[in-house]
């Protein structure tokens, strides 16, 4: 995940057995930080030998430490690399031949009334799924000779996500086969893209396939986990912005009083406290806000009180509840 002080990744890792035996949704076992081979692999070694033994199955994304994580740590488990990546990854690669052959048309990125540029999305829509001017748009656009590699790139797309689609799981494996066998080599000259995607699709086509023999074994849950993870990531990232602030408030608070006008330390006061009150003897006792009581783990006496003389007031700093009451 992206963030201002820099990516930071984690290993997401769950338990798929309730989803294959229709027991439950997925659990999540543990999160790791990083993302590499060495980071899975050290997960996997400190678990038990009977832990690793019952392991049958590692449904992974297309990142190749991963799987040789996997086949090193537990060599008997099947590596399946889930549709869901497959046909991202194909989907990708449409969308790289569509801005190349824009390039080549344009010479340049495509803009809103671009034949291309407005089929990026229709593009990504399965043909049942068309409507009657998605269909027109996609037939202006085949009717463009140079638009040639990105309808034969997305047929191949359509192809991917039809063997994934078929009822019959021995069918679509069946389908899906042919299609890499269609691009694993000599794609002709233009199609770059769909080149590389044969070339990656060959590569992993064992544990592509074998999502068939197993069609639970997804890691979609995975993904529904990550995003939820990077949701709460994202709050708690603008939390801990005025979490910071408030901190870098507190902990100069008696310079902030010194230099403050008088409505100025009122509106400091009501910010920080929910009451002030100075007895006979010009003792000031002060009932932080909650909030503020929370953040400063402020010990609490009774009524969540806290008392210091008023002499010492607007002199506190290190996060001191001082507080000028003149």
């Amino acid at each position: 995940r992206h963030t201002r002080r820099g990516d930071k990744y984690v290993t997401v890792i769950i338990d798929l057995t309730p989803i294959r035996d229709d027991t439950g949704p997925a659990r999540l076992l543990d999160l790791v930080e990083g993302r590499s081979k060495k980071a899975f692999k050290t997960w996997l070694d400190a678990q038990t030998d009977q832990f690793r033994a019952r392991v049958a199955i590692v449904a992974m994304d297309g990142f190749t430490g991963f799987k040789t994580a996997a086949a090193e740590a537990v060599p008997d488990a099947t590596a399946v690399m889930d549709p869901f990546h497959v046909v991202a990854l194909a989907g990708d690669k449409l969308n790289a031949t569509r801005q190349r052959v824009q390039r080549e048309l344009t010479g340049g990125r495509g803009r809103a009334d671009d034949p291309l540029y407005k089929a990026r999305r229709t593009l990504r829509t399965g043909p049942a799924l068309l409507t009657d001017k998605q269909k027109a748009r996609l037939s202006a656009l085949w009717a463009i000779d140079e638009a040639v590699p990105l309808e034969v790139t997305w047929l191949t797309y359509q192809d991917i996500i039809d063997a994934y689609r078929h009822p019959d799981a021995d069918v679509g494996k069946k389908l899906l086969t042919s299609v890499i066998d269609r691009i694993k080599t000599a794609v002709p000259a233009g199609l770059e893209e769909l080149a590389q995607l044969g070339r990656t699709l060959e590569k992993r086509r064992d544990d592509i396939l074998a999502w068939f023999d197993d069609p639970g074994s997804s890691n979609g849950p995975t993904d529904a986990i990550t995003g939820r993870l990077d949701t709460l990531t994202s709050t708690y990232d603008n939390a801990r912005i005025g979490l910071d602030a408030i901190l870098g408030l507190l902990t100069d608070i008696g310079d902030v009083y010194a230099k403050a006008e008088p409505a100025e330390r009122r509106m400091l006061n009501r910010a920080l406290f929910d009451r002030i009150t100075i007895d006979d003897e010009d003792q000031a006792t002060l009932e932080p806000a909650r909030t503020i009581a929370t953040i400063l783990d402020v010990i609490p006496r009774p009524h969540n009180e806290r008392t210091l003389p008023r002499d010492h007031a607007g002199q506190g700093s290190n996060v001191q509840l001082y507080v000028d009451l003149r």
